[in-house]
């Protein structure tokens, strides 16, 4: 059987596709061509829009006034738009003279954006230290204007003649020394009844409620305490006579190699900034040795120089002279210096020619004057002990950092 492959070509004329017909639909109402077609009305959706102002091609009569809108200033205040007839005014000549009343006008114009401008930057600026806003600093409830500050520090004084200064309660209940008590007050660091103090001076209730920010117990575990070895020829504090103060021994060069600082796992490195506001707490004479504490804590400095201060200090004193049952009487509680009576002494001989003194209070040259009291000289002395913390081997010339666990 055969099969027989029929293949059509595109030209084919049994290809070509028949055209269909319109279909024509009987009208039963035809449209009288005679008279005009009626249009259809438009809904209130499809009516025509009116010509903007920012349409350009509509004519500029028609243009409607645009209406006040809303700006985005911190007052939200309504900002008028410049009407089209506005607009189209020519701009006047700068060289002509102005009016004394447009002047006028200019002049209140420029008042008015200044005191909004001022207003303005009361209200945005932030606190000036990150302290505040994680305490709870609400800027909008603070007006750091220069009046509202004198304001209330006036009122804050007045209103309180007769209570103590926020500066002095914080100081007497140990919390930091008058000086830090200045500086935190002023960066805004301190609360009294859950209100933020920023005005020196301001006087609270001595009963008060007060809070410290974190930011400023940071700042005190920052303060460093150092022990040293004062050597003969150093004054304490300021350099006098040609004399060096004894702070310029205090560089990693002297540094106790044996300081357990130094051996721990994250040791603590030196820098210059320990050196600002380091101050001796205490004194030691230009002929006198042994411990001196310079500290940045004016906690540990008023509890060792302040007027209330217990805390004891030993010395060893090596004399020449003989001292009587009477005179060793004297010297532990029957002396007085500059017409005020000294506190109770343990004096004691330590050896034949050396004596070991006691104190709880820290007058000028106090050990010297009083044997020379009794008929004795001095030729050597040396502090060995503050509070209980000891000079023990801490050579001579070098020093050391308190330790955490020592106390005074």
């Amino acid at each position: 059987m055969t099969t027989l492959k029929i293949s059509k070509k595109p030209g084919d004329a049994s290809t070509v596709a028949v055209k269909k017909s319109p279909v024509r639909r009987n009208n039963s109402l035809p449209r009288d061509r005679t008279v005009a077609p009626v249009k259809p009305q438009r809904t209130e959706a499809q009516q025509p829009r009116e010509p903007r102002a920012s349409d350009s091609r509509a004519p500029a009569a028609q243009r409607p006034e645009p209406a006040r809108q809303r700006n985005h200033r911190h007052d939200g205040g309504l900002r008028e738009q410049p009407s089209a007839t506005a607009r189209q005014q020519p701009a006047p000549d700068s060289r002509a003279p102005a009016s004394r009343a447009m002047q006028v006008d200019a002049r209140r114009n420029e008042n008015t954006s200044r005191d909004k401008a001022d207003r303005e930057g009361a209200y945005r600026n932030p606190p000036r230290r990150g302290g505040k806003a994680r305490d709870g600093f609400v800027a909008s409830e603070f007006d750091n204007t220069r009046s509202n500050k004198e304001a209330f520090a006036s009122r804050a004084t007045a209103s309180q003649p007769d209570q103590p200064r926020l500066s002095k309660v914080m100081t007497e209940r140990g919390i930091c020394s008058r000086r830090e008590a200045d500086e935190w007050i002023a960066n805004g660091w301190v609360k009294v009844n859950g209100e933020i103090i920023e005005t020196l001076g301001t006087r609270i209730d001595p009963n008060a409620e007060i809070i410290i920010s974190s930011y400023a117990q940071e700042h005190q575990a920052e303060n460093v305490t150092i022990i040293l070895h004062k050597p003969v020829g150093y004054v304490s504090g300021q350099a006098e006579d040609g004399y060096e103060p004894a702070i310029v021994l205090v560089h990693p060069d002297n540094q106790w190699p044996e300081d357990p600082e130094l051996h721990k796992h994250s040791p603590k490195q030196f820098h210059r900034g320990m050196l600002r506001g380091l101050a001796p707490a205490g004194r030691l004479d230009i002929d006198s040795t042994g411990m001196l504490v310079l500290t940045q804590d004016g906690r540990i400095a008023r509890h060792l120089i302040g007027e209330d201060s217990t805390v004891e200090k030993e010395y060893l004193v090596r004399v020449t002279g003989e001292l009587t049952d009477a005179g060793m009487k004297q010297l532990n509680f029957g002396l007085s210096l500059d017409g005020e009576k000294l506190k109770p002494a343990k004096v004691s001989w330590q050896n034949e020619d050396q004596l070991r003194f006691v104190l709880r209070e820290g007058k000028k040259r106090q050990i010297r004057r009083m044997c020379e009291m009794v008929g004795l000289q001095v030729v050597g002395l040396k502090r060995i002990r503050i509070g209980s913390v000891t000079l023990g081997k801490l050579p001579v010339g070098q020093w050391r950092y308190l330790r955490p666990e020592e106390r005074f």
